[in-house]
């Protein structure tokens, strides 16, 4: 998968408070740019704690479930879009479907 706005991981995993998802971010990372995530069961296939949401939208458990990560997926174009990454409790205040950006 090509995966779109890397830099959002980035600057999530620098800010001081969110150090500890450094690895857990990037070892998501290099999986899903190896993965073919042809459909949502080939997602559910590799990370069964996975949730599949509306608008093709999939929320990943990062670190131990600490952290939730949401991402667009584009399938037949083979793009996995990062549209949030934040802590339980961030996650809680937004609406998957809708989210854009962290």
């Amino acid at each position: 998968m090509r995966v779109i706005a890397k830099s959002t991981l980035k600057r999530f995993r620098e800010r001081p408070t969110y150090r500890d998802a450094r690895g857990p971010l990037e070892s998501w990372h290099e999986e899903a740019i190896k993965a073919i995530w042809a459909s949502p069961q080939a997602v559910k296939d590799q990370y069964a704690n996975a949730s599949i949401c509306g608008r093709n939208r999939v929320v990943f458990n990062i670190g131990g479930n600490k952290y939730r990560l949401v991402v667009e997926m584009q399938y037949q174009a083979g793009i996995a879009w990062v549209k949030f990454i934040g802590t339980h409790a961030q996650y809680d205040k937004i609406n998957v479907e809708t989210v854009n950006d962290y």
